[in-house]
């Protein structure tokens, strides 16, 4: 049986403003997405998630976003080539600092809500992250949408991309997320995610919104850390994959 990598975006509680319950959060998943302060997190509770992951031995991926706090990344966005360029180059350099102090390290990239929905489908603002990530470190892993074109377009540029699923978002029939706006996007049973996600990993198929098989090839599934019952999912995603034989390990390990 395959191995699956689990990963949930972490780091995001904002001074008083707590989101999700990391520490918990980090005894489930093999990696972590952390907040580089633009769509959410600030430099000490960084840290702090950073250095629970590294005594974890969590991997650690930069989860850029949109500079965009107000709206948590989930604006979308059309900044040009230049700005866009810089700023995710920003984030992955804040984060590297961070993970250094932390003990730890930083091995891949994962955008952040609008942008990680742009740029699976946009070529001109997917070509300028590529563009970043390969200025700042070319080793560094890009985490995409499973079936987009981002993947073709970034390996095509030279980075190793690892494929994603949602274990907590429902998907069209043609293997798109259905939009936040629309009704029933986002999954609340546990045990429906949880099943949906061992027959993802052992079939490669999963049930569409409208009720049909949708295929889709993923090497890691994101399990929400700010949404309800975000923990309780995970370790119920976590328990039914055990069960089922699926090894569960960071992608960066078979790097």
């Amino acid at each position: 049986m395959r191995a699956i990598d689990l990963n949930s975006d972490l780091g995001e509680s904002f001074g008083p403003w707590k989101m999700g319950d990391d520490a918990a959060m980090l005894d489930v998943v093999t990696s972590a997405n952390v907040a580089c302060g633009f769509h959410a997190g600030d430099p000490a509770g960084i840290l702090r998630t950073l250095s629970a992951a590294a005594a974890r031995n969590v991997a650690v991926g930069a989860h850029v976003g949109y500079r965009d706090l107000a709206g948590f990344g989930r604006r979308n966005m059309d900044p040009s080539s230049e700005e866009l360029v810089g700023d995710v180059i920003y984030q992955i350099g804040a984060l590297k600092g961070l993970a250094r102090a932390a003990g730890t390290s930083v091995t891949y990239v994962k955008p952040h809500g609008a942008l990680y929905n742009t740029i699976a489908f946009d070529a001109r603002q997917a070509a300028d992250v590529i563009t970043a990530i390969q200025a700042v470190d070319p080793e560094l892993v890009l985490m995409a949408l499973a079936g987009s074109p981002l993947v073709e377009q970034a390996q095509a540029a030279g980075l190793r991309v690892v494929a994603e699923a949602f274990a907590d978002r429902a998907y069209t029939a043609d293997g798109q997320l259905v939009s936040r706006r629309e009704p029933g996007a986002v999954l609340h049973d546990a045990e429906e995610v949880a099943d949906r996600m061992v027959k993802l990993v052992r079939e490669g198929v999963i049930t569409s919104i409208d009720g049909k098989p949708t295929r889709i090839k993923a090497d890691s599934i994101c399990v929400h850390g700010d949404s309800p019952g975000a923990v309780e999912m995970a370790r119920r995603v976590r328990l039914r994959l055990h069960e089922a034989g699926i090894t569960i390990a960071a992608f960066t390990d078979a790097a």
